[in-house]
């Protein structure tokens, strides 16, 4: 009982974050990791930035939302097994409500909520936010020459379409050898275990970006089982990306549109379920990998890899995000606000979201 207690206060914060976060949140896993570092590496101290890149490099070696293990691995080190399942839960649930009334806006409306604007004003936001936690996160991850040379590389192998999981893999092993060598439309028709399953199923297997996700889904829903028509799941995952939070949030709005409320619900267990699983088993690891020289060093070109993926994304996302002269202005502002006066990104979020709306408004 005196355990229970002592983690109350951590729960209740982890709690209070993860919902903040999992309402702000845009742009993509890259800007979701982007924010937690500021808030729990910078503002918090909860971690230091080499356990913050540890982690990170762990939830790239293993399948599922990468953002949302980052939330379990963190709650999980800040208040055990509870924090582990409060930290992911507050993250998944806001994304989830919101993803669940756009499909409830799109099964009787036929139409998705208009949110063009605050994604005008969100996104060079959010640019400024991962540029500078990559620029923290690099002063950590970059401590040597090969790592430096690891990064580059791997910066290229993402940029020419190579395999995340391979450019991670390599990028480790590639520093095992260094460090050795430096030493020497149905809706209730729908059965729910099957849709279950196949989230779960989809969750337990999947690497890689949304497009990956796109794949996965048009085999299983449109393909094999007829579920979906193209143009219902493009919609899907339209949603899943505009919105905050967790990208996997698409799982609820096709559940949603195949069954209603409890549908998407199940639909939610099931792709984000093994993600707790993973990071439960995977976290207490980490800290015997850290202590072995080999799989330290695997660690460390892991985690170079990471953040060159990280950059890459970021590049990605950049181009379709700074488009005029007024995004240039708020990307420059946020980054400026950040670094001069550490102002919390949940309101620079906010004041690109009043901008883009005033924008369409005017």
């Amino acid at each position: 009982m005196s355990r229970l207690n002592a983690n109350r206060p951590e729960l209740r914060e982890l709690a209070r974050l993860f919902l903040k976060l999992g309402t702000i949140a845009f742009g993509g896993p890259a800007a979701h990791i982007a924010m937690m570092e500021r808030e729990v590496v910078r503002d918090r101290k909860w971690l230091t930035r080499e356990e913050f890149l540890d982690l990170l490099g762990a939830t790239n070696l293993i399948p599922g939302p990468n953002s949302t293990e980052m939330a379990i691995h963190i709650g999980a080190r800040r208040a055990g097994l509870a924090g582990l399942l409060v930290s992911g839960s507050c993250f998944i649930l806001p994304a989830m409500c919101i993803v669940m009334a756009c499909g409830w806006a799109y099964v009787n409306f036929g139409k998705l909520p208009q949110v063009e604007g605050i994604l005008y004003g969100v996104k060079p936001v959010i640019i400024a936010v991962v540029l500078q936690a990559l620029w923290g996160l690099g002063r950590t991850a970059i401590k040597s020459a090969s790592l430096g040379l690891i990064t580059l590389a791997a910066v290229g192998a993402s940029g020419a379409g190579i395999n995340e999981l391979l450019i991670l893999l390599v990028a480790g092993v590639v520093m095992i050898v260094a460090a050795r060598t430096d030493r020497t439309g149905m809706t209730l028709a729908v059965p729910l275990p099957a849709l279950f399953l196949i989230f779960a199923k989809i969750g337990s297997v999947l690497y890689g970006s949304g497009y990956v996700l796109l794949a996965f889904l048009r085999s299983d829903f449109v393909e094999r089982l007829g579920w979906l028509h193209e143009s219902q799941l493009l919609d899907a995952v339209a949603v899943g990306q505009v919105t905050p939070g967790p990208v996997f949030t698409t799982a609820t709005f096709i559940g949603y549109v195949l069954g209603g409320p409890v549908a998407a619900v199940v639909a939610t267990v099931g792709i984000f379920l093994p993600a707790f699983f993973f990071v439960a088993i995977s976290g207490p690891l980490l800290p015997k990998i850290r202590k072995s020289a080999a799989a330290g060093a695997f660690l460390d070109g892991v985690n170079a890899a990471s953040l060159a993926l990280m950059i890459v994304v970021t590049w990605e996302l950049g181009q379709s995000a700074i488009v005029d002269w007024l995004t240039i202005v708020l990307a420059i502002g946020a980054g400026f606000a950040l670094i001069r006066y550490r102002i919390n990104s949940a309101w620079l979020v906010g004041a690109g979201a009043v901008v883009g709306l005033l924008r369409v408004i005017l």
